[in-house]
């Protein structure tokens, strides 16, 4: 029997989208909760009871069971034939398509198309990168379909329909016509997937790019009076010039703001660091001086002056390193994080740093908060990524310590396989 349930989302969702089309090929019977108002709906008891971060897409199925999270609940709608059938292999390369729309499709299409649309703050440098990753998703996509219809077997599967979601933004707002001219095999693809009858019938007036949005820099200060929130200031980008080009690229604060949801307009909620001890530690001192001074200051400043009763250390490590596959996808992985978790900005550091290089790398870096407890959970916008990380919280006043705090501050040394360090990015 077909599942039967209720979907709370905000309309022209994209993650929503998977759900909505998989059911439509499984004939499962699924509604949109009609007096959801994203904002309020999720802040209260009883929606937080059955869904504890407060994250939509939602799903409670008519028996009371209830699920979070797009692709998973994509997954329970679906049928079958979109889950692989019965063959284990393809039911991994479904989920190995599904892994790619996440880590690769989504941080370079938010990055790009986000500024656009006036949710985020525009950086040159930051959109003309995420076209790069853009096209470089892209032409992997294309070396695919140049000799396969769909992405695995020989029809639709929930790997089509997740892939094509998390390309939607991209293909009705900056692919134009000469823009995706070199991608012809993708175009080709998403348009069979477009007008099939059961995705005509959650799209309905989804229309691919004819023009590329341009930005307008008077839809961000409307977006940014609609939600209450600033922009994030600039800082000065550390000095390096002694060091080699590819080691040392700290930038200044990025100007991206890309929690996803933001395209709900959620009104700016408190800050949840508020609530603990300010402590003597002063995050905006010590990121001005790691900003503008070698780390032989920078570094012996950060201890003189931290203050571990009221701020602690932690170490994150990537739990899926045997994953990872090109060194531009890892980073964009932890670029993802860093947008989705911006207002940490004011009481956090970190310093994530990639070892090793294509196809044999680690991801790992160590991040300073206020607080004892891990930080993501004191707001569920903030935890869309930490439980991919293994978090260990470090003695602030161990030798130990001081050696692994200098090392990813430094962006130097060996992962604990012996990978060199490639690059880092820093959170501040």
């Amino acid at each position: 029997m077909a599942a039967q349930g209720t979907l709370y989302t905000y309309p022209e969702n994209f993650r929503a989208y998977k759900a909505l089309i998989a059911a439509q090929f499984s004939g499962a019977k699924v509604k949109v909760a009609q007096d959801f108002v994203f904002g309020e709906t999720n802040k209260t008891e009883a929606f937080l009871k059955k869904f504890p971060s407060g994250k939509v897409p939602a799903f409670e199925a008519n028996d009371g069971k209830v699920l979070s999270e797009s692709n998973a609940i994509a997954y329970f709608l679906s049928n079958a034939q979109l889950r692989g059938g019965n063959c284990v292999y393809q039911q991994a390369q479904i989920q190995q398509w599904i892994s790619f729309a996440e880590n690769e499709v989504v941080p370079a299409s938010c990055a790009w198309v986000f500024p656009l649309l006036g949710i985020m703050p525009f950086n040159k440098n930051a959109v003309e990168q995420a076209k790069k990753d853009a096209f470089a998703v892209l032409e992997v996509l294309n070396k695919h379909f140049l000799g396969n219809t769909f992405l695995v077997g020989e029809r639709i599967t929930l790997a089509d329909i997740v892939v094509f979601s998390n390309l939607l933004h991209l293909f009705q707002y900056v692919l134009e016509p000469t823009v995706r001219a070199p991608f012809t095999n993708v175009t080709r693809w998403f348009n069979t997937i477009l007008n099939q009858p059961q995705v005509l019938a959650v799209l309905k007036n989804y229309q691919v790019c004819a023009k590329q949005l341009q930005f307008d820099p008077k839809k961000f200060a409307e977006f940014q009076a609609k939600s209450g929130s600033a922009a994030p200031k600039k800082e000065a980008v550390k000095k390096d010039e002694k060091k080699p080009a590819a080691k040392k690229e700290k930038e200044p604060v990025e100007e991206m703001d890309a929690a996803e949801l933001a395209l709900a307009a959620e009104p700016k909620s408190k800050d949840p660091f508020d609530a603990l001890p300010k402590g003597t530690f002063n995050f905006d001192d010590f990121k001005r001086v790691y900003s503008n001074e070698e780390e032989a200051k920078s570094i012996p400043y950060f201890f003189e002056k931290f203050d571990a009763e009221n701020y602690s250390i932690w170490y994150g490590e990537y739990k899926y390193n045997h994953e990872l596959t090109k060194t531009f996808m890892s980073c964009n992985l932890i670029t993802g994080m860093f947008q989705r978790i911006d207002k940490m900005r004011k009481a956090a550091f970190a310093s994530v740093c990639l070892f090793g290089g294509d196809n044999d790398s680690t991801i790992s870096g160590i991040w300073v908060w206020r607080g004892q407890d891990l930080a993501f959970e004191l707001s569920p916008d903030w935890q869309v990524d930490y439980e991919v990380y293994d978090w260990k919280k470090l003695d602030a006043k161990s030798e130990e310590t001081k050696k692994l705090v200098t090392q990813y501050f430094s962006w130097a040394g060996e992962d604990k396989q012996g990978r060199k360090f490639n690059q880092g990015k820093i959170f501040k």
